[in-house]
């Protein structure tokens, strides 16, 4: 399908199963008799098959491609990526974590020069976060995820300090996503009902880490490390630096002494980007705020919320963004970001 220009996938999804990832773990793991996904969603969240699809295989993923005229995909986990980050053994964690790597690593990233997967990182294990960081960039992953939930809790903590070092000198993005799973992390358990979670959690989750890592003064600290924000869009953030903005003020110089200006010059003037998808009104007073390099497109297949391909073509239409900000929002932006060839 023929667009004005390349369009960039910021955000799509493998949906991988824990049998694919499990081929990949070295024994004794593999042949456990226990799941390796932990927190299982028991929610309808695909409402009986009606919705979303699934993208198991790279030979999906490249059938999308084309379905959409899209040039590129970055991939994201959907459940073992999501769920390794509450497993309670620490050699598990570590072990999952790898083999989605090599699992991703071999039947995407090896398979097409279109496809760019990110890696999990055992977050409960900061120095093996690190090797991991190193073994899939050297691969050639484009990034690695921070779930925005999970039992690495927040991700402002000094002790993730060398991760955030070492992915500043190698220039790779991370990447915090929001989810669904470990909302006992957010108290979103006491909800009924899948709408409540999912609505509340991917919003939530993002202002709990970004208040985090900001007033820790990560901005500072590493000014040139790559963040994103993923999956609660953009239109948030105005608003959120405004209320940082306004408690720094009063409270900055005691409490955050290591954030040297206020949040919203720190984020601004930093390589921290934000998530975006076609349906989102917010967009244009957020580009009016921010800045046009700072959001990037989503498609978010194959999720079940997700609109592809029609969310390529509304985002092409829209008549508040001039096309300058097309371009850049559309694809310009991804590949700076996740520094794509």
């Amino acid at each position: 399908m023929e667009r004005p220009y390349p369009i960039v996938d910021g955000d799509g999804h493998i949906t991988e199963t824990e049998q694919q990832v499990r081929e990949y773990l070295p024994e004794p793991y593999r042949s456990r008799g226990a799941s390796i996904r932990a927190g299982n969603n028991y929610w309808n969240i695909n409402l009986n098959g009606t919705l979303g699809r699934e993208a198991r295989d790279a030979k999906t993923w490249l059938a999308a491609l084309d379905e959409g005229g899209m040039e590129q995909a970055v991939l994201f986990p959907t459940s073992l990526g999501f769920t390794s980050s509450l497993i309670w053994e620490p050699d598990l964690h570590v072990a999952v974590c790898k083999a989605y790597n090599d699992f991703a690593n071999e039947e995407f990233l090896k398979v097409s020069p279109l496809l760019w997967p990110v890696a999990t990182l055992p977050m409960q294990d900061v120095d093996e976060a690190v090797k991991e960081l190193r073994r899939t960039h050297e691969m050639g992953f484009v990034g690695a995820m921070l779930p925005s939930i999970g039992k690495h809790g927040l991700l402002g903590h000094r002790k993730f300090f060398p991760l955030y070092a070492e992915a500043q000198k190698l220039g790779i993005m991370l990447a915090v996503h929001s989810a669904t799973q470990g909302i006992h992390h957010l108290g979103a358990d006491d909800f009924e009902r899948f709408i409540d979670v999912n609505t509340y959690c991917f919003p939530v989750g993002l202002f709990r880490q970004f208040v985090s890592m900001v007033f820790a003064g990560i901005p500072d600290m590493f000014p040139k490390l790559r963040v994103g924000w993923m999956e609660a869009g953009c239109g948030w953030v105005p608003y959120w630096l405004e209320r940082m903005d306004e408690k720094w003020e009063i409270r900055g110089e005691m409490e955050t002494p290591e954030l040297k200006r206020k949040p919203s010059t720190a984020v601004k003037e930093r390589p921290w980007y934000f998530h975006t998808e076609a349906d989102e009104h917010m967009l244009s007073y957020f580009i009016s705020v921010m800045g046009a390099d700072k959001a990037f497109f989503a498609s978010d297949f194959p999720h079940w919320d997700g609109d592809y391909p029609h969310n390529v073509d509304e985002m092409l239409e829209r008549d508040d963004l001039d096309e300058t900000a097309k371009r850049k929002v559309m694809g310009e932006n991804a590949k700076e970001i996740y520094r794509l060839s």
